[in-house]
C-alpha cells in the first residue's frame, strides 16, 4: 500500500471533482463540503466516467408525495445511464436483472427499507498532507 500525491488541495475546492491517474488506475476525487472521497472512475454498469457525473443528494420517501432530502452532494450519478453511487461506500442501489418489461402484481408496502444492489464502485483512502491530496492503495 503506497501513498501517491495526486493534486494540490486548491485544485479541488468544495463542490468540485477531478479525475486523477495513479499506477494505471483512473480515480475520481470529489470534495464534498471539505470532505474528500475517491472512487474508481469507471462505472461498474457499462464503464461511464464517474468523474464527469453530477453529484446529488439522497432522496427518501416514507409515503407517496412526501420526500426527505439529505446528504447533499454525497452521491455521484453516472452520466451514461444515471446510476447513482454513494461516495462514502461506492454502493449502488441499481440491479439490471430487475429492469425488465413484464407484468407485475401490485401492492402497497411501507417504503422504509431498500435492498442494496450487487454493484459497488471501488473506493480509495484520501488524505491531505500539507496542502496536497494523497491517495492510498
Amino acid at each position: 500500500m503506497g501513498k501517491h500525491v495526486v493534486a494540490a488541495l486548491a485544485e479541488i475546492p468544495p463542490g468540485s471533482q477531478k479525475l486523477v491517474h495513479v499506477q494505471g488506475r483512473a480515480i475520481a476525487v470529489f470534495n464534498v463540503n471539505g470532505e474528500l472521497f475517491g472512487i474508481s472512475d469507471t462505472c461498474p454498469h457499462q464503464g461511464g466516467s464517474l468523474a464527469t457525473g453530477a453529484t446529488v443528494g439522497l432522496t427518501t420517501s416514507k409515503e407517496p408525495g412526501k420526500f426527505c432530502h439529505s446528504r447533499p452532494g454525497e452521491f455521484v450519478r453516472c452520466p451514461w445511464h444515471s446510476w447513482e453511487f454513494d461516495l462514502r461506500t461506492g454502493q449502488s442501489w441499481c440491479d439490471p436483472r430487475k429492469f425488465r418489461t413484464k407484468p407485475y402484481d401490485l401492492s402497497v408496502e411501507p417504503g422504509e427499507t431498500l435492498v442494496a444492489g450487487p454493484y459497488v464502485a471501488e473506493t480509495f483512502g484520501i488524505s491531505v498532507e500539507g496542502q496536497y491530496i494523497v491517495v492510498e492503495f
